[in-house]
């Protein structure tokens, strides 16, 4: 399976702050926001990741993430010329995506919590093996703010409404997407909407009328933070901040998610920790030396 980061838009909600760079690259406490997308796909198990931006922002990407290979991964860079809706993703994709199957996640996305890496597994394993669709459901006290999803408890999905008035459930659809190779006919086909973008509910529900698309549940114990307002961003970045410094464990780190995964080498986690002269820099040492303690400890004690 492949992943892309759709980046794009003009994040006028956040205006004057993104009238010279892109949302996606602001700071989320320690880290650029784009971090936070990106470990989802890596903790997913995903390696090649296309970044999609505007023509403005999107050599800031490059530059940050470069071709991957520090993470053990595989980056590529396309633009998006106008905001045509979140499915438009998969068109100018279409030639990264080959043949495979393609998680979407959206630049802005952050979440948080536990059990999210064996939700996202399930959900990439689920599509490889049969195929279809899979969306998330996250429950909100108030839905009618959000794209709904209903399904039955098998998780599969009955129906998908965009802020209704008279909800059919409690469970709001984030920005996070698993599809099968098909997502990408099925995208091309469809007529934009009165907005004049090509929606990304559409191929929900073309997936729906076939039966075909199943629904994740995130559990209470899991956040989904809102960085759309300036509230939003101050409170997601207070929100990460509280949950590093108690836990003394990093939020969203791809450095270690990429060590964890096997993907890079503790010597390569050391010289990433070297280049950088902050906590940042010393939470990444901890973590190539630590875990190859741990590991040494838990040989020590098999042996006994």
């Amino acid at each position: 399976m492949k992943g892309i980061i759709l980046a794009g838009g003009t994040g006028t909600r956040l205006y004057p702050i993104t009238r010279a760079v892109s949302k996606q690259i602001l700071p989320l406490y320690d880290k650029p926001m784009v971090y936070y997308p990106l470990s989802v796909l890596m903790l997913a198990g995903i390696r090649e990741v296309l970044l999609i931006s505007t023509l403005r922002d999107i050599h800031l990407f490059e530059e940050l993430l470069g071709a991957g290979d520090w993470l053990g991964m595989r980056f590529e860079y396309a633009v998006q010329e106008k905001a045509r809706g979140l499915a438009d993703a998969f068109i100018v994709g279409e030639s990264f995506i080959g043949v495979d199957s393609c998680a979407l996640v959206l630049g802005d996305n952050v979440f948080y919590g536990r059990s999210f890496s064996a939700t996202l597994q399930s959900a990439s394993a689920r599509i490889t093996r049969q195929g279809g669709g899979a969306i998330f459901g996250y429950y909100v006290k108030d839905p009618t703010a959000y794209g709904v999803v209903e399904f039955d408890a098998d998780g599969k999905a009955l129906s998908i409404e965009e802020k209704p008035k008279q909800p059919k459930s409690h469970y709001a659809v984030p920005g996070l997407y698993f599809y099968d190779n098909e997502v990408v006919s099925i995208a091309k086909g469809i007529q934009p909407s009165e907005r004049g973008e090509i929606e990304i509910t559409a191929v929900n529900n073309a997936y729906l009328a076939k039966g075909r698309l199943l629904v994740e549940t995130l559990g209470r114990g899991m956040a989904w933070l809102d960085t759309g307002t300036y509230d939003g961003l101050l409170e997601a970045g207070n929100f990460i901040a509280t949950i590093q410094k108690r836990q003394g464990m990093y939020v969203s780190c791809i450095e270690e998610i990429a060590f964890t995964n096997g993907w890079i080498s503790r010597d390569a986690l050391l010289e990433l920790a070297a280049g950088y002269k902050t906590e940042y820099g010393e939470y990444l040492r901890y973590i190539a030396l630590e875990r190859v303690h741990e590991q040494d400890q838990h040989v020590a004690w098999s042996d006994t």
